[in-house]
């Protein structure tokens, strides 16, 4: 796709040279302008990018297909889409049909590129329709964009056309119902958008749902546990000799604790024997709190 990329950034400054392009209107008319190839001069252009790499053949197939891409693009409007997205996912197609075209095969590029332009945009609208994947394999890919065209109303399907739809596209009534029961559900936004008005904000879930770490008198609980065991543990080492609260306190206490090799050295005696008053000093600790 390097060579393609090339081609279509070079493709993106001939359409500044042909207009404005800050608007989605003016990259439309821009496009349109663009004069339509002969079926001569296509076959000639396919065939330079192919046996010599030309990346001018390249563009100029590009960009005389980029009115094709925002035909098909328009078709998939009613997805919710930004209609922008939906065309440069398009044209991410045309560039991989351009690259795979073979002319001597006699068909026209268009015909050949419209199965790479859908096939982006398809991707683009699963990955992007709706947060939770409403298809994930091919046959529920197939059901979840014929069945958007089969239905004629936004009223659920009868008993009769559901049954129908499922004998033209090939599959059971039951995935029929459940597609389109993906189809009619909507995504619940948790937190309120921030243009929200007041009323709104009252209805999305963060304003009701319950925090489990919302409850004062948990949180209460969990406060004068932590200060009561904190004052039990600061009593409980006044009971230890000064070696044992030393070494319990840089072990286990001090922000930069110490090895038990490091305190062998400080008190002159085996890392075993360190090991040894640590592990007496932590019962004697159980006891007193334990009281």
């Amino acid at each position: 796709m390097n060579l393609m990329t090339t081609a279509l950034a070079t493709t993106k400054y001939d359409l500044a040279l042909a207009g404005p392009v800050g608007s989605l209107d003016a990259y439309i008319h821009a496009v349109g302008s663009i004069a339509v190839l002969s079926k001569e001069d296509e076959q000639a252009l396919s065939r330079k990018f192919r046996d010599e790499e030309d990346l001018e053949a390249a563009r100029e197939l590009v960009m005389a297909h980029l009115r094709f891409v925002v035909y098909i693009a328009k078709g998939y409007t009613g997805y919710g889409l930004p209609l922008n997205d939906l065309i440069q996912e398009g044209n991410v197609g045309l560039m991989k049909a351009v690259k795979r075209f073979d002319p001597d095969y006699g068909v026209r590029l268009v015909s050949f590129a419209v199965h790479w332009i859908r096939a982006e945009i398809h991707e683009f609208v699963l990955r992007n329709w709706r947060i939770v994947k409403v298809a994930t394999t091919k046959a529920q890919r197939k059901l979840f964009f014929n069945l958007r065209k089969a239905k004629k109303s936004l009223a659920w399907l009868s008993h009769d056309e559901t049954h129908a739809v499922a004998k033209d596209l090939g599959v059971c009534p039951a995935e029929v119902t459940e597609m389109e029961r993906r189809l009619t559900a909507r995504d619940a936004v948790f937190d309120p958008v921030p243009d929200a008005n007041d009323d709104d904000r009252f209805f999305t879930p963060a304003a009701y749902l319950r925090s489990p770490n919302a409850d004062p008198a948990v949180l209460c609980e969990k406060v004068d546990w932590h200060d009561d065991a904190t004052t039990r543990m600061k009593e409980a080492l006044t009971t230890l000799d000064e070696r044992s609260r030393h070494i319990l306190e840089t072990r286990w206490l001090a922000e930069k604790k110490q090895t038990l090799h490091q305190l062998a050295d400080h008190y002159g005696v085996s890392a075993e024997r360190i090991r040894q008053i640590e592990g007496s000093a932590i019962k004697k600790l159980q006891k007193v709190m334990e009281v």
